[in-house]
């Protein structure tokens, strides 16, 4: 098991496992976003407030089985102007905030969950 550095005091990392761990990665993950000088400027013009419950909702349909998700995730990416190289900085950046926050399965299924969104999204433009 990992720990992380929190404050001045360590927090044993655990694996992803309610709504509120993938509530974290999503807002985590979108903050890195907003100041990453490749991405910020195809995010920053997305309302939040409508964004960030969708991709919690995807998240948890993705890793705790969340029924109700419909949404076709490619096809709603396919109006961003985004290269390979712009998916492949989003990839990283989400496994990377994945690493900082949790250790386990489920974790593991985030990320490779995202190789492959990444790559499909990405390889269609």
């Amino acid at each position: 098991m990992s720990c992380m550095l929190v404050g001045s005091t360590t927090k044993q990392m655990t694996d992803i496992q309610t709504k509120e761990d993938v509530t974290l990665l999503v807002n985590k993950f979108y903050d890195a976003v907003l100041i990453d000088e490749l991405l910020a400027p195809f995010f920053k013009r997305l309302n939040f407030e409508v964004h960030l419950p969708k991709m919690i909702h995807f998240w948890s349909f993705v890793l705790l089985d969340e029924p109700g998700y419909t949404t076709n995730v490619t096809e709603k990416h396919d109006k961003m102007s985004l290269s390979m190289d712009l998916f492949n900085q989003w990839v990283n950046l989400f496994k990377q905030t994945v690493d900082e926050l949790f250790v386990g399965e489920k974790a593991e299924l985030a990320k490779q969950r995202a190789v492959v969104l990444g790559w499909t999204m990405g390889s269609k433009h």
